[in-house]
């Protein structure tokens, strides 16, 4: 039974989009009437990320939003630690600040769960009928390459564990000691969470509308290189 759905929101330098997603977010409809907490943590933003998210509050007083500012920028994982801690729904889900992932497909996510059978779900960008942008090819390929080294050490059959679109059974993530900062959360909770005894996890389909690096895409060859690094020491320093 799911009453309240956590939305973690990490936020950096989003000031032009972080109104659009966070319509997104309040417009979506959940299955069986769940109700929603939004968690926006901006990290230390440069650009007018603050003023913004303190406007969209003022002017929908209406919705539970948490707002959290960092005082200097420690990188998305450390946003999403922030976040997952202070989260009180039953689920939570993260949801990036800028227009890649579509909040209507929440409930893609959700009915695993609300049909008993799943502890955790990843959105997959790789498998189902969904719209997908059509951009990078090498990105592609090292999502592909960064997803099948995760599954040779983890035993799982993931097809994105680079997605940003993950529901976690609350006090099952909020169990977990998370150190990476930056973009290493992936393969970092991924690693950890397919260590948890009896731990159900599915995959869904889900669209992407992706960004370019001029549209403010930020993830670069260096997260990559990090990514295997994180494999390896979450998966065999345990």
């Amino acid at each position: 039974m799911i009453s309240k759905l956590s939305i973690v929101i990490p936020a950096y330098n989003e000031g032009n989009t972080i109104h659009l997603i966070l319509n997104k977010v309040r417009d979506a409809k959940l299955l069986n009437d769940i109700s929603k907490e939004i968690i926006i943590v901006n990290d230390c933003s440069t650009d007018d990320t603050d003023t913004a998210i303190k406007k969209y509050i003022s002017d929908n007083q209406n919705l539970n939003i948490q707002y959290v500012k960092h005082d200097q920028n420690k990188g998305k994982g450390a946003a999403l630690h922030t976040g997952i801690q202070k989260a009180t729904g039953d689920y939570l889900i993260i949801q990036d600040a800028d227009l890649e992932y579509d909040p209507r497909e929440y409930n893609l996510l959700l009915q695993p769960v609300i049909d008993g059978f799943a502890d955790v779900v990843y959105g997959s960008r790789f498998m189902g009928g969904n719209a997908h942008r059509i951009l990078f090819f090498w990105h592609t390929i090292g999502n592909r390459f960064l997803t099948f080294l995760s599954n040779m050490f983890t035993n799982l059959n993931l097809t994105d564990m680079e997605t940003c679109y993950k529901l976690f059974k609350t006090d099952i993530i909020q169990g977990l000691s998370l150190k990476e900062n930056r973009f290493g959360f992936e393969p970092e909770v991924t690693a950890k969470i397919s260590r948890v005894p009896n731990i159900r996890i599915y995959e869904v389909g889900i669209s992407y509308y992706g960004r370019t690096y001029e549209e403010g895409k930020k993830i670069g060859w260096k997260d990559g290189f990090r990514a295997i690094y994180c494999i390896l020491k979450y998966n065999l320093f345990k």
